[in-house]
């Protein structure tokens, strides 16, 4: 498992550009919604702590990790801002329903890096139990939202 023995959640605010002129988006599902939010506070609380404003900080909520690429587009076309993070969680049922939704979610964060040049961060957690989704939004593991905040800081500072 890549993130044994890991916690997502440490880093080296030294090594982190200062955020306080950055503008952020975050766009998060509503689907999984414990899920989501852990991961929201994750993000929210490291840009603060890296030193981004609140008021530059915009939350738009979608319906699910489906919806996530479209949030993000009209976020990416109407707002003035230096990086996006989409926050989502698809766990795995039992049909291949999950195999299209995170197909679809990562092509089109990645078809919005391609296409824009603000970067949008993928914090789409896509685990095969709730546990692990758990362990991943604040649990044991740490919380990929925020790793996704300091990976925004890092991408937003290459158009600096």
């Amino acid at each position: 498992m890549a993130t044994e023995n890991k916690n997502l959640s440490a880093y080296d605010k030294t090594t982190i550009p200062n955020a306080k002129d950055l503008r952020f988006g975050i766009v998060v599902s509503e689907w999984n919604e414990a899920i989501t939010e852990g991961l929201y506070k994750g993000a929210f609380d490291a840009l603060l702590d890296c030193g981004a404003l609140e008021e530059n900080i915009l939350r738009w909520n979608v319906p699910g990790s489906y919806e996530l690429t479209f949030g993000c587009k009209k976020m990416l076309t109407s707002q003035n801002l230096d990086a996006v993070i989409a926050i989502g969680s698809v766990i795995r049922g039992e049909t291949s329903h999950f195999d299209y939704v995170c197909s679809a979610a990562a092509q089109g964060i990645k078809d919005l890096n391609v296409l824009h040049d603000t970067p949008v961060i993928f914090c789409v957690l896509t685990d095969d139990t709730l546990q692990q989704s758990i362990d991943r939004s604040g649990g044991k593991h740490g919380n990929k939202g925020t790793e996704a905040a300091i990976a925004a800081i890092k991408m937003a500072m290459l158009g600096k």
